[in-house]
């Protein structure tokens, strides 16, 4: 009897060891843990390396952005749709961000409390502030705080992927489709490394998203209780400058990493979809970020057209004739400049050319505003010369056309000095 009694300890023993190992792989599907030698290792290697050459990537998707210039400064298969797995988190949150009370007080559902692949476990019933959910969405992200967050803002999953494709939409994101506020696998859910980039971008003029991205570690309330998270940034708080944004995994999506960072003042998105293990989405992000910063610049286009059209104002704007005219006292100025700073590879500068066309004659009445000649900003390439933006010249001031007053005193006043 009594060996049984042992046998029946021993199999419920074996029983709980499993179902925690489950539990475990379950709360994991997202991020497995890197030892933290580990990664040091790999930041110190790749570092290490000739950042001249541009990166040689194992992602099948990547991107750099710069949201300085709103640019890309590098691509692979940047305008290919892919999976996005939870890195589609980064919308959740826009829109609760845009939409919700962050003090209100949620009932986890029990869907939400079901929902599979990387969670925050809470559970049916449990009461969470939207605040805390999104803590959860973005530093654990929690498929089932995704949930949760989705039937409160949008009254159910569907109709959150509304509201993110309306959003999307609203961004000029054409490659990008949302159904679900998580992001596990859907044949119909999708971005490109690109769009994902922008929507970053957006997603971090908004300030408490740029805070709860840049959180490494905290503690929130579920039930009134404390729990203390961690986020599954690997990078951030590791690699000089870098304060968030986003991880994911899928099957379909392997692994991915939207990364921002800033140096020096200036702030660059990597994104790397794809990756066949964690290892290497890190190494490719901190390739891109390394390569970026090392290899890049940005001038001040307006600065250089502003100096230009003053130069060229003080030798030519004299020199247009306007016949007929009671004055010639045009008042030029200039559109403005759209492409404020550019980002460019260092010592290019010289590359950068601008050309000034005006028109020397016209017949009065010259019309406020009217054009009167044209700014072409142009990149000197390797194949071409490629245009950066064309800016218009015009007048700020009506040229009337003379009178026969004003005729009769031309004549009077050449009589008088006869």
């Amino acid at each position: 009897m009594w060996k049984k009694k042992i046998i029946v300890s021993w199999l419920i023993a074996i029983c709980l060891i499993t179902q925690s190992i489950s539990i475990v792989k379950a709360d994991d599907i997202e991020e497995e843990e890197v030892e933290e030698i580990e990664l040091q290792n790999t930041i110190v290697e790749v570092t290490s390396q000739k950042v001249i050459e541009e990166p040689i990537l194992s992602s099948k998707a990547a991107v750099v952005y710069d949201r300085t210039t709103g640019q890309m400064i590098w691509g692979k298969n940047e305008n290919e749709k892919r999976a996005m797995a939870s890195t589609t988190k980064i919308m959740t949150a826009m829109i609760v961000l845009e939409k919700a009370n962050l003090k209100d007080v949620v009932t986890v559902s029990k869907k939400a409390a079901n929902t599979g692949g990387s969670v925050l476990h809470i559970n049916t019933g449990d009461k969470i502030s939207v605040k805390d959910l999104l803590y959860g969405l973005l530093l654990r992200s929690g498929n089932d705080t995704a949930v949760a967050l989705a039937e409160h803002v949008g009254g159910s999953v569907e109709g959150f992927a509304t509201l993110m494709n309306q959003k999307a939409k609203e961004l000029g994101l054409t490659g990008t489709h949302f159904v679900t506020p998580h992001g596990l696998d859907s044949d119909e859910h999708y971005t490109t490394a690109l769009e994902l980039a922008k929507l970053t971008d957006y997603a971090l003029n908004n300030e408490k998203f740029a805070q709860i991205v840049n959180t490494k570690k905290i503690t929130i309330s579920v039930n009134g209780s404390p729990r203390t998270i961690i986020n599954t940034n690997e990078l951030l708080g590791v690699l000089q400058g870098v304060n968030g944004v986003k991880t994911g995994f899928t099957g379909n999506a392997g692994r991915c990493l939207v990364t921002s960072c800033t140096r020096n003042g200036n702030q660059i998105i990597t994104v790397v979809l794809g990756a066949d293990t964690k290892k290497q989405r890190t190494e490719d992000s901190i390739k891109l970020i390394e390569y970026a910063f090392a290899n890049y610049e940005r001038i001040d286009l307006q600065e250089m057209v502003l100096q230009k059209f003053e130069e060229w104002k003080q030798i030519n704007e004299k020199r247009i004739y306007i016949h007929k005219a009671q004055t010639q006292n045009l008042n030029l100025d200039i559109e403005e400049v759209k492409n404020k700073k550019i980002i460019i590879k260092k010592g290019e500068a010289d590359n950068i050319h601008i050309h000034i066309q005006f028109i020397p004659y016209f017949e009065a009445p010259v019309a406020k505003n009217s054009k009167i000649g044209l700014i072409t900003i142009t990149k000197k390439t390797q194949k071409n010369e490629e245009t950066i933006e064309t800016i218009n010249i015009y007048n700020t001031n009506d040229v009337q056309k003379k009178t026969l007053q004003n005729y009769f005193c031309e004549l009077l006043t050449f009589y008088q000095k006869e």
